[in-house]
This record gives C-alpha cells, structure tokens and sequence, in this order.
C-alpha cells in the first residue's frame, strides 16, 4: 500500500491535472491513496477572502468570483460536456463559502479561517478524482474530514491518532484493497464535525498521518524540483540534489525551514519506518532523494535562508540576570500570541529570539514583553541556517552582511543578519 503526496504547483492548471493522473495511472494495481493540496496559489487567495469577510472590505465578492472563475476555467478545460457531474460537485462546494459570507461574522476569526481556507483542498481534490476516474474506473472520492479527527484548536488542529488510526483502519483499508482513493491534505474534523485545518502547508502532514495509521510501504511527496537540494536555487546559482537522507537530517532541515518538506512530516513516517521518496512531477522517472533510516549525515553542507525575519532582545528592567523564570514568562508569551521561534541565544542579562516578522503578532507581543522588560527589536532581518558548516561556508553567506546574533552547535551553524548598507 502506497501514498502519494501532490501539492498545489503540481495540479495548478488542467495540464497539470492530466500530468498529475498519469503519474496515478501508471501505478500498478490498487492500493493507492492520493492526497492533494488547494490548486495553485488558490489558499493564498481563500485567506485573502477571509480577511476581506471579516474586515468587512468591499472587494470580498469580487476576490470570491474569482476564485471560483479559476477552478471551472480548468474544468472548461477538462469537461467538455458541462453536465458532468463534477460541475455541480464544485459548485456545491462553493455554496457552503456562499452560506457562510451572506451573514455578519459572529464566529471567532481562526474557525471562520479553517472553514473557508479547507475549500480549496475539497475542490481540488473533486476535480482531480473526476479526470482520474475517465482513464480508470477504479477511483473513490473520499473525504479526509471522515478520518483525520482533530481537537478544536482551530488552525493548527492537533491529530487524535488513537480515533484517526482506527477510522482508518477500519473504514480506508478496505476500500483501498479494490480502489485507489482521492483524498485532501490540510483538512481534518472536530468530534463536533467542525472542519480544522493542519497548519499552513499541512497537506505533507496529511499524508504522512495516511502512511503511518495505513502502515504504507512507502510516501512519495511529488514537488516541482528534483528531489532535497542543499540549498535553495532562489538563493544560489549552485545546488546539488541529495540522493540519500536520513529521516534525523530531514527533520533537522525541515525543523530550520527548508520548505521541501513541512517539519511534521517525518516523525509519524519515521515511527513506523516507512520511506520518504521526493520526486519531480516534472520528470517522474527521475531518481529524486530517498528519506530513510541511513546511519550517514549529509554527504554536502546544506543552507536554508529565511527571509523577513524580526530580532527581539529582552532584557530585565532591574539588570538582574535571565533565570527560569524569566524564561517561562517569555516562553509562555510567545505561546499565548502564537509565536514560534526560529532561532534564540540566552546569556546572562539578555535573551534573544528571531521569528517571521509579523506586525500584528510583533506589536501584541512587544506590548506584553513591554510590561516586565526591556526590549529592543530589529525588522527586515534575515536567518541563515548551515547544516554541516565549516568557516568558509559561514563567509559565503555573510557576505557584506552585519551579523547580529549566531549560534552553533556541533553541526548546525545559524546566523540573524542583515544588509550592512541597512545597518543603523
């Protein structure tokens, strides 16, 4: 039994519909499950909906349309006979957005969030079952909600394994015996049957939920690049594609932000000792990279750059010294405004942390720090995280640059920099 992981570049138009199914069609037999992200850049747009509902902007409609306009072009593209049955399965999608808009915001922000954002995957997904099905006849829709059970935090739901493994297995493990499924990543349900989603980018999550409670052979997570790169090729006119990784350094990598794979991919995989393969929808016969339980670290340094980065140091009002208690207040207000840390280094009358720069949660935060600290902060700052550094990789990326704070341990160097021309 295999799954199979497609994010949104991969289905983003009708030609990558029809890609997308003959990768699927040239699988073997049944036993298959196929687990698709929202089209394209279509979550952006669905968030860019939610804001304008909640804000009350006028151009909600109008972002609306569309979105809707974007997924029956593709369809148009793909059915020529507009009484197919996957016309009216979309457009009943949509509908349960229509129900929710036509009616003032009463909810709170993060649950309205989840069930208008979760649209895209169940659209997606429809469409992408309907193509499958004209090559095969043995192809099922299936609603992720119906297996992956969540606790109602809203967003970032938390998996209940216990219920979602023996959903699965009792419900999905028979039917995958004479089908291959079509499911969504990101998407789960409250014992309510609120819908939840995973967390940003959560649909590689989803599938490794799929492999772990299926006990799947293997995950293969289809991407647009050639498989794990040291580095990215945003940054760097140079990378090289790593054949073999081990699940510790993909955890590592994906931990830093390497945005190949989303950091609670590997350990539910790694668990039940299942393989990760990443390959190019692109090129599908490639070699691509292979996760596995390998003993060898990375046979290259690996860099990750995350861009848009804000620095806080605190530091107490009375100049006593950071102690655990310090540290409990600060960690508990990060947590309570949703913060996660990138990167932190402690001395003796100061705490420094770096995380993505968001004006409202920077602005929140800093207004609690603010009552028992002292704290300074920095915008527009970059984080660089080598794995396997050596100084001469330290000097690539820092380059003209200022840096602010650095960590390093035995293998993992990261830096908090910034543009020495920007330096005030």
């Amino acid at each position: 039994m295999k799954v199979f992981k497609f994010g949104g570049a991969s289905v983003k138009d009708a030609e990558g519909i029809k890609n997308v199914s003959s990768i699927i069609n040239r699988h073997q037999g049944n036993e298959l499950l196929v687990v698709v992200s929202a089209m394209g850049k279509i979550t952006n747009q669905l968030e860019d909906l939610c804001r304008a509902y909640l804000n009350g902007h006028d151009d909600m409609q109008q972002i609306f349309e569309a979105i809707k306009l974007y997924h029956f072009n593709v369809l148009h593209q793909l059915f020529a006979d507009h009484s197919h049955p996957v016309y009216d399965e979309v457009m009943n999608t949509f509908v349960e957005i229509d129900w929710l808009i036509e009616e003032e915001p009463d909810d709170a922000a993060d649950y309205i969030y989840d069930q208008i954002v979760s649209i895209g995957e169940l659209v997606s997904s429809k469409i992408l079952a309907a193509w499958l099905a004209t090559l095969r006849n043995d192809v099922k829709w299936l609603d992720a909600r119906n297996y992956v059970h969540t606790d109602n935090t809203y967003r970032e739901g938390l998996v209940n394994w216990d219920k979602t493994e023996a959903e699965i297995r009792k419900n999905l493990v028979p039917l995958l015996q004479q089908n291959i499924a079509v499911t969504q990543g990101f998407i789960g349900s409250t014992s309510e049957n609120f819908t939840t989603t995973l967390g940003r980018d959560g649909s590689d999550y989803s599938a490794a939920i799929f492999s772990a409670c299926l006990n799947a052979s293997s995950l293969t997570i289809w991407k647009d690049v050639p498989g794990v790169l040291n580095a990215d090729p945003k940054w760097f006119d140079e990378t090289e594609r790593i054949p073999q990784l081990s699940y510790h350094d993909a955890i590592e990598l994906a931990y830093y932000g390497a945005t190949i794979i989303h950091p609670k991919t590997i350990k539910p995989i790694q668990n039940k000792s299942i393989p990760l393969h990443v390959r190019s929808f692109l090129q599908p016969e490639a070699e691509g990279t292979d996760i596995t339980e390998l003993k060898n670290h990375l046979p290259v340094p690996s860099f990750i750059f995350k861009v848009n980065q804000a620095l806080i140091s605190i530091f107490p009002k009375d100049f006593s010294f950071i102690i655990e208690e310090n540290l409990s207040e600060i960690f508990s207000l990060f947590h309570k405004h949703r913060v996660k840390i990138n990167t932190m280094l402690n001395s003796a009358i100061s705490f420094s942390i770096s995380f993505d720069h968001d004006a409202l949660k920077l602005e929140r935060l800093m207004a609690d720090l603010s009552k028992d600290y002292k704290v300074k902060y920095n915008t527009n700052v970059e984080l660089v995280t080598i794995r396997y550094y050596n100084q001469e990789t330290i000097d690539r990326v820092s380059v003209n640059k200022n840096i602010l704070l650095e960590v390093k341990s035995r293998n993992t160097c990261q830096i908090v920099m910034r543009d020495k021309i920007n330096t005030v």
